[in-house]
């Protein structure tokens, strides 16, 4: 992962564009994996870890509405992540992770290993939905800031 942050962050700093990302389920990792890397703060502005639903609506500013109506672990939760991502950052690209990494916590509409992940870069806003099937909950932290990666790498191809 660390190959793909070196990529991303290189076409970042040509391009002359700014990162930013806010996460749940991963709490902080891919932010960590960004940052890991030296010259990142050129282009990486903001990461948030917006953990509780508290903190999505206070900071992020995610109706309560929506996460009483969908839950914390939905697409329009996603999708106001990312759009409210940008106003606070002013990124040219935010990206925005909620899900439900387990061992507990899953459902049968939610099961364990929902993901979504929410891309935007100028007007384009793509929600993503992921259901990684590795039950631990470190692997799907990882497939998921993977995943994540690799949105951001095509957003910029």
């Amino acid at each position: 992962m660390k190959k793909l942050s070196k990529k991303i962050l290189a076409i970042l700093r040509k391009k002359r564009l700014k990162l930013a990302v806010v996460e749940s389920c991963t709490g902080g990792m891919l932010s960590s994996i960004i940052t890991s890397i030296s010259g990142s703060s050129k282009v990486f502005s903001l990461g948030l870890v917006t953990y509780s639903n508290q903190s999505k609506s206070r900071i992020l500013k995610v109706p309560k509405q929506i996460i009483k109506k969908h839950g914390a672990v939905s697409f329009q939760c996603c999708l106001s992540m990312v759009n409210n991502l940008v106003k606070i950052s002013k990124a040219n690209i935010a990206v925005s992770i909620t899900g439900i990494a387990g061992p507990d916590g899953g459902t049968k509409r939610k099961p364990v290993g929902l993901v979504y992940i929410g891309t935007k870069k100028d007007n384009r806003i793509k929600i993503n939905k992921y259901l990684f099937k590795k039950k631990d909950r470190n692997r799907i932290q990882k497939a998921a800031v993977k995943k994540a990666l690799e949105l951001i790498l095509n957003i910029l191809k």
